[in-house]
């Protein structure tokens, strides 16, 4: 009887696990310049998007003072494809800024998981 009662607490666990997604984690970041202050950023993330309800639907790239110099939207789930990566191009940013941040954003946990810092060229 124990051994049944610990198999069916595994299971409600394992079963409890699978229907929360985990946070956002920005794994790469590649930056290109394609004129002077202008940028094509190529980011790519991972997140276990569960569906509609819990995805990512967006990533920033900051300044060190977290201020948003642009944001690539995701208008869908990316259940099978894990990890993805999209690309946010014409991205101004001042002269004086030498490295930036990006971070993503799904509908559940907003903020979190890993943020990247990258040099710019």
């Amino acid at each position: 009887m124990k051994l049944i009662m610990r198999l069916i607490f595994i299971c409600q666990l394992l079963f409890s696990y699978s229907l929360f997604a985990e946070e956002s984690d920005v794994i790469k970041v590649s930056v290109s310049k394609t004129k002077a202050n202008t940028y094509l950023f190529d980011v790519t993330i991972s997140h276990n998007d569960t569906g509609w309800d819990h995805y990512v639907n967006k990533w920033d790239i900051v300044d060190d003072k977290g201020n948003v110099l642009g944001t690539r939207t995701l208008y869908h789930p990316h259940v099978d494809e894990q990890p993805f990566t999209r690309s946010l191009s014409g991205v101004e940013i001042p002269s004086k800024i030498q490295s930036v941040s990006v971070r993503a954003h799904d509908l559940v946990d907003g903020y979190g998981g890993r943020v990247m810092t990258v040099k710019l060229p």
